[in-house]
């Protein structure tokens, strides 16, 4: 897990790679090769987990000098590939994982991404044919951000490298600004909310020839959505399910510093606290590290200890205090690049702080689960179209029905967001945003907006973008969401959040042979009437105990925004709010903008997520000097 840029062609700047020293504090490289498209630029900051020693230092060179590597990540497998390039005659001079990888590419070209199981973004150059290739893993867990200038082509790990360079002058991009306001959702497609600054696609890499004296691009998408779809009974399924999860388990743990976990309590985290539990070494117990409130609607602790109790875990705990919200966001905003969408990003920033404290390293998380089984409860609209469109009006009735009394959610208020599933596509738009407008009013009916912004919604751009239809069913909404508009938001507030504090986040959940086979399972063993992500309850019910498998509220990352909002933090909102009117005047309409603030604040509607994306991105302006 590390920090990287490279550039072809762009005056060499040692300052690009110290800007993420948070990334790798453990080491320093920096090399400039020659071109006929200009100086080449490979820098590194390292954080060192697997073979410490400094041989694991790069620009990471092969034998004969021509390749030179740059690594961001982990590869779970490398020792597996180890074992295969040594019987190819391959001669290892370190025990890193960055070694297998060069040499992987050396023997095998871009083929090599198909062998890999890890999360990874890499660039490595040619020095003999004058060519770069970069590549980010499959569901994007690692960042690769691009910029392409007058001068020459730059990759990095974060925004912040390329947000000075030539051409690149802080402009906002307002199609991306809307989404985020709107919809609450970025990386969702290639581009970045900074005008001219792109990334990588997770599953996407890049070949660039410098050899011509002009530069030439050539980008493609290395691995596919999945397209497969089996039929297994629930029992051979859940089994399969926990084989493939414990597997995925095992291969995380390998490290040569300290791994604990986030725990929040849910199944997610707790299933991989417990699969934990059972691979450590005799006397070994895994450190957890979660958040709580002393607020109930939202604390999570009781299912903590019931985790901790059975996995035998040695816990952690943080409070998050409404009094230092403020007082981080500036710099949670830094490092995060772009305004994220709730103060969930705080409370994630404060355990990976006492991650940090503790002396652990490697944090497992629970990432990746809910988008492949559709574990989030916004996914019932969509299974209940399913059931209606095939005729299975009862199932229907009974769910709802089963929702009311499980989850609190009426029948009304179902079939108000059940309707738009149901509609052509040409009627459910018109309806989601008269639905908004009568919620939220026209806060953002600007000129700005309707020239520049995104008619279509953020969900329809990000199954565009990745090359899918708008969901219909479970099965597509489970695509989408590990695909396009929902996974590579949360990956990136985690990886920022854990690389702030120089630890490395990893998440079982997306090894690629699981995601694979989940997103291959048919709707009924994702969503059983009132009941979410079946196959993970069935396939951990010997694992976790009762309580968690037979949770059915949902809260994630939840913080009490609303009793912050309305009591300590009031003032702070108000005034963030106009912070974000100034700032940006001709963004948002102004009047209506204060009426929704208002009406949150003083209870006549529920605060959401809106307010804090409004002052948030005053915030992030305000940091990176954004026009």
């Amino acid at each position: 897990m590390c920090g990287l840029y490279a550039s072809i062609g762009i005056a060499p700047d040692p300052a690009r790679i110290d800007l993420v020293a948070h990334r790798g504090p453990d080491g320093r490289g920096w090399a400039v090769h020659p071109s006929p498209c200009g100086p080449v630029s490979l820098g590194h900051r390292r954080l060192a987990i697997i073979d410490t020693s400094d041989a694991g230092l790069q620009p990471m060179s092969d034998t004969s000098g021509r390749y030179q590597l740059i690594f961001n990540g982990e590869i779970y497998n490398y020792l597996e590939l180890r074992e295969r390039l040594i019987a190819q005659g391959e001669v290892f001079l370190t025990r890193t994982d960055s070694e297998v990888l060069l040499r992987a590419y050396v023997a095998w070209g871009a083929k090599c991404l198909d062998e890999l199981r890890g999360m990874f973004a890499f660039v490595i150059w040619d020095a003999r044919d004058k060519k770069m290739f970069a590549a980010r893993d499959r569901f994007g867990i690692k960042p690769l951000y691009l910029a392409q200038t007058p001068s020459g082509l730059a990759f990095a790990s974060e925004i912040k490298q390329l947000a000075g360079l030539d051409s690149l002058a802080g402009r906002m991009n307002v199609a991306r600004v809307h989404d985020f306001l709107a919809s609450g959702i970025t990386d969702h497609t290639s581009e970045t909310l900074f005008d001219g600054i792109e990334q990588l696609r997770g599953g996407e890499c890049i070949s660039v020839d410098a050899s011509g004296g002009r530069l030439l691009t050539a980008r493609r998408r290395w691995y596919p959505v999945p397209a497969n779809r089996i039929q297994l009974s629930l029992k051979e399924a859940a089994e399969k399910f926990h084989d493939l999860l414990s597997d995925a388990v095992r291969l995380h743990l390998r490290s040569d510093v300290p791994v604990g976990s986030c725990l929040s309590g849910g199944l997610d985290s707790s299933s991989i606290v417990c699969l934990m539990a059972g691979m450590m070494p005799d006397g070994h117990h895994v450190n957890t590290v979660s958040a709580c409130y002393a607020e109930k609607s939202v604390d999570e602790k009781p299912f903590m200890d019931v985790a901790v109790r059975a996995s035998g875990s040695i816990p952690h705990f943080v409070f998050p205090k409404p009094q230092d919200v403020f007082q981080t966001a500036s710099d949670i905003t830094w490092h995060q690049d772009e305004p994220f969408g709730s103060t969930s990003v705080f409370a994630q920033w404060c355990v990976f702080a006492e991650a940090k404290k503790l002396g652990i390293k490697v944090m497992l998380d629970g990432q990746g689960a809910d988008e492949q089984l559709a574990g989030y409860h916004t996914g019932f609209a969509h299974y209940l179209a399913g059931l209606i469109k095939s005729g299975r009006l009862l199932k229907a009735g009974q769910t709802i029905a089963q929702r009311r009394d499980l989850h609190g959610t009426s029948a009304a208020a179902q079939l108000m967001r059940l309707a738009p599933q149901l509609l052509p596509a040409m009627l459910a738009g018109p309806l989601r945003k008269r639905y908004q407008r009568m919620t939220k009013g026209n806060w953002l009916e600007t000129e700005l907006i309707a020239m520049h912004g995104n008619p279509s919604g953020a969900l329809a751009s990000s199954a565009q973008h990745a090359g899918l239809g708008e969901p219909h069913d479970i099965a597509s909404l489970c695509e989408v969401m590990t695909f396009g508009s929902n996974l590579q938001m949360l990956l990136h507030w985690e990886d920022r959040n854990s690389m702030a504090h120089s630890i490395e986040a990893r998440v079982p959940f997306l090894d690629h042979p699981l995601v694979e086979f989940s997103l291959a399972l048919g709707n009924e063993h994702k969503f059983d009437g009132a009941e979410t992500k079946k196959v993970l309850r069935a396939g951990m019910a010997n694992v976790l105990p009762g309580e968690i498998v037979n949770r059915h509220d949902k809260l994630g990352f939840a913080t009490p925004e609303q009793a912050w909002f309305r009591g300590p933090l009031k003032g702070d909102i108000i005034d963030g709010v106009e912070a974000t009117l100034r700032r940006f005047p001709d963004l948002l309409d102004a009047k209506a903008t204060r009426r929704l603030r208002d009406h949150m604040l003083e209870g006549s509607m529920p605060v959401d997520f809106t307010l804090w994306r409004i002052v948030n991105l005053g915030i992030w302006g305000e940091r990176f000097g954004v026009s």
